[in-house]
């Protein structure tokens, strides 16, 4: 599943995929969630970020569209190595009927 928009509101990250759906996502919790060697150890897959680190005014600033699989955000704490691929994304969408389908 790909996303047809990606838009960056301040604090929030918005995504329209191509099936309708739409997942509305926090800035703060998608930069917690990175999963690049910087926040996460590479064999143990450990996370590395102290999620009190992150900045609760978080925003993405910039983003950029990884060939046909993934997004990397420019975050506002200067970070920008993490890549999220879009399986990743709708995998963790926060909205009341995702998570209701990660419950079941």
């Amino acid at each position: 599943m790909r996303p047809s928009r990606i838009e960056l509101n301040g604090g929030q990250v918005v995504i329209q995929w191509e099936d309708g759906h739409r997942s509305d996502y926090s800035a703060r919790e998608l930069r917690v969630q990175c999963r690049c060697a910087h926040c996460v150890e590479e064999w143990t897959r450990r996370p590395i970020l102290d999620p009190e680190s992150v900045p609760e005014d978080m925003q993405a600033l910039d983003k950029q569209e990884m060939g046909h699989y993934a997004v990397q955000f420019l975050w506002s704490d200067s970070h920008y190595t993490g890549i999220y691929p879009y399986d990743f994304l709708r995998s963790v969408c926060p909205c009341a009927e995702c998570a209701a389908s990660r419950r079941a």
